[in-house]
């Protein structure tokens, strides 16, 4: 497993809280599975929050599912990606997902409220979306985080494929 890190200008150089998320990299026929927010217009690989007790690798596939209906078989965690912004520390683990059935899409009050929706892009095209992570600097440092993180680990991770 490979471990990166994101330091953002905001770190004040220690963090009082820890979120720790798990992210299934979904590929078929050279289509990424993302999560889409219709009124945002904002794109991520998905997943999310580790819960208490839970195993990493159910985590992955509760939020893959959740979020997208698909279920899968997800790999040992492949990247552990460390984000430190203002006095907190983001970790995100990265499992390789095959696709192994159909779930129930159970999304959360915020994610309904957005119109999240699983969507399938190239991941060429994938990868350009979150490359302009940089242009959100200005106006909407959350979103260029976001980008930063997901085009980070899918730089990384497609050298491995």
């Amino acid at each position: 497993m490979k471990t990166l890190e994101i330091t953002g200008d905001n770190y004040c150089g220690h963090w009082k809280k820890t979120r720790i998320g798990c992210r299934g990299i979904v590929i078929r026929e050279h289509q990424l599975l993302l999560s889409y927010e219709t009124k945002t217009d904002q794109w991520m690989i998905p997943g999310g929050g580790l819960e208490e007790g839970e195993d990493e690798s159910a985590c992955c596939v509760r939020e893959v599912a959740e979020e997208t209906g698909v279920l899968i078989q997800p790999s040992p965690c492949v990247l552990e990606l460390r984000e430190y912004y203002e006095d907190r520390r983001f970790v995100s683990r990265f499992f390789l997902g095959t696709i192994v059935g159909e779930a129930e899409i159970r999304l959360t009050e915020r994610e309904k409220q957005v119109g999240m929706e699983p969507r399938w892009l190239p991941l060429e095209e994938a990868i350009a979306i979150f490359a302009r992570h940089a242009e959100y600097a200005p106006y909407d440092e959350m979103r260029r985080g976001l980008y930063l993180r997901e085009y980070t680990a899918l730089q990384t991770l497609t050298a491995l494929l």
